[in-house]
């Protein structure tokens, strides 16, 4: 079933439905919360929420959005949301190493040939809105202009959030190909 079929079963009160659709993009809103909120705990917590709040909203999608984009907007408010309220704007480093080892790691570690560990710690020491613009768009693969209808933030700050990100992943990991 296509989102849109799943959206209107949903709509129509088939709760399966909707549960198909957290399956669908559960790994992926997961995978990009904890790597914006380095805790697993937390990132379990904004993606809950998430989907609590699409649920709720579900009557005001609009069937002209893509429903991973609009997920992924409600997603990273929730993470801003998360970083603000919890005094996480600073750097952060993930203490827990079993968590770090065994988390879903962006597919971008592969494609950069650097350890997945070594890319969350890294990707942790970056800003949020760099770290936010780098996940979204090598990591979600999403285009610029995706990313700014989702984030609200104008594309050439985005690509520069990203050419900034980029440059100090090189500074912390060496050369990388993104």
């Amino acid at each position: 079933m296509t989102d849109a079929e799943l959206i209107a079963r949903t709509r129509a009160g088939d709760p399966d439905a909707f549960g198909t659709l957290v399956s669908r993009y559960y790994d992926a809103c997961w995978r990009f919360a904890y790597h914006m909120l380095g805790e697993r705990a937390d990132a379990e917590d904004v993606v809950q929420e998430t989907y609590l709040r699409a649920y709720l909203a579900i009557g005001r999608y609009d069937e002209r959005d893509q429903f991973r984009g609009w997920l992924f907007r409600i997603l990273t408010n929730q993470c801003r949301n998360a970083l603000t309220s919890r005094g996480r704007r600073t750097r952060r480093f993930v203490q827990d190493e079993v968590a770090l080892d065994t988390a879903a790691a962006p597919p971008m570690a592969a494609a950069l040939g650097v350890e997945d560990a070594a890319l969350t710690r890294a990707l942790a020491q970056l800003d949020a809105n760099q770290r936010e613009a780098l996940l979204l768009k090598y990591a979600e693969g999403l285009e610029y202009g995706e990313m700014s209808a989702m984030t609200g933030v104008g594309e050439s700050a985005l690509k520069m959030r990203v050419k900034r990100g980029v440059d100090r992943l090189r500074t912390l990991l060496g050369p990388v190909d993104v």
